[in-house]
């Protein structure tokens, strides 16, 4: 029936990536998110300059510092059309290495979790990883108690590979899937 919705499924999200350029990654990892909201024309909550966030703005604009074509894969603040607002930041960690592998990452404020924007999230970053010549395997890692993260990746199609020790985030599960 045409403008009925169906209640068991969430509505489309509408998201945008929007890309941090140098000095609006430099302003967050100060804790200023002005720079920020004037390029990117949308506010930022205080999540987005949490000490874990803060570190993330700090380690990208560092990559991005090293290796600048390496922007293109790096996280992202990820908008919400519908309501306009900042909803989270995600992206890669990086460039494809020469395996073909990248891995992603996202985080979702939490006055936003719990309504399908990890989700939604994910499956614009394994889109963009399908479409992106050389790119063969998506890899994620997550700790073994972020039954969150496991429950998000759950369907689609990743499978554990390993483990490994981050020096931040400690003992991680690496899962991977291909990327097509």
């Amino acid at each position: 029936m045409l403008g009925v919705t169906n209640p068991s499924r969430p509505p489309e999200k509408r998201l945008r990536f929007l890309p941090l350029p140098s000095e609006a990654l430099a302003a967050l990892a100060d804790g200023d998110a002005s720079v920020a909201e004037k390029t990117l024309g949308v506010a930022l909550t205080g999540y987005f300059l949490t000490e874990e966030a803060r570190w993330v703005w700090s380690y990208r604009l560092g990559q991005i510092e090293n290796d600048p074509a390496a922007a293109e894969w790096l996280t992202r603040v990820v908008v919400d059309d519908a309501p306009q607002a900042a909803v989270g930041y995600a992206g890669f960690h990086g460039p494809p290495d020469a395996s073909g592998t990248v891995e992603l990452g996202y985080s979702v404020d939490p006055r936003w979790r719990r309504r399908g924007y990890a989700r939604a999230i994910l499956t614009e970053l394994l889109a963009r990883a399908a479409a992106a010549p050389g790119v063969r395997t998506v890899r994620a890692t997550i700790r073994p108690d972020n039954t969150a993260s496991m429950a998000t990746i759950a369907g689609f199609g990743f499978a554990a590979v390993g483990e490994q020790w981050d020096a931040r985030d400690g003992l991680e599960t690496i899962y991977e899937r291909p990327a097509r």
